[in-house]
């Protein structure tokens, strides 16, 4: 690979990187303070717009809303160190999706869905630009380690797997019921 494109590559990665991060401890830091008093409103449900409507839902639990602070500060944490830049992309990704998804089908103010979209295309383009890795991650992840196991040791760990399985749906029946 050519040297000058290497670092081309990694500059445009880097600034790419520091866009989203910053946004994301901004963002994260403005949790503390966003949401406070949004939950007190004269209004009933069905006179909201949807974005007073998340508003309210947001500002009704403050240890939600911190906690989605901190979700947002530790995506940007992970995304500034290039060690773990690809973790925290795809962290804030997950973030970034629920977020562009809520300001659609709430109607949230367009700069901040179009700024959401920013930010997320902006994590795609970084993992584009590390898609050889990914690609390896990814191959490792898949990889079946298990060569020439005989068809009765499949069906044993099978068995016992759906036995397993209807355990614990047995289990999480008992827990989820009303007593």
């Amino acid at each position: 690979m050519n040297l000058i494109r290497k670092y081309k590559i990694e500059i445009l990665e880097n600034a790419f990187s520091y866009v989203v991060v910053l946004a994301m401890l901004a963002y994260g830091v403005g949790k503390w303070v966003q949401f406070n008093g949004a939950a007190n409103t004269d209004l009933k449900v069905s006179e909201m717009t949807g974005m007073q409507l998340m508003w309210a839902f947001y500002g009704y639990s403050r240890p939600f809303a911190l906690t989605l602070g901190v979700l947002e500060i530790v995506g940007g944490i992970l995304m500034f160190f290039k060690r773990s830049r690809l973790v925290g992309c795809l962290f804030v990704s997950t973030i970034l999706v629920n977020v562009i998804l809520q300001d659609i089908f709430y109607d949230v103010n367009i700069g901040a869905l179009r700024a959401a979209i920013l930010y997320q295309f902006l994590i795609l383009c970084i993992l584009f630009m590390n898609r050889g890795r990914l690609i390896e991650i990814w191959k490792s992840l898949i990889q079946v380690n298990r060569i020439n196991e005989s068809w009765k040791n499949k069906v044993f760990v099978l068995g016992l797997s759906v036995s397993l399985f209807m355990i614990l749906r047995v289990v999480e029946y008992f827990i989820t019921i009303k007593w």
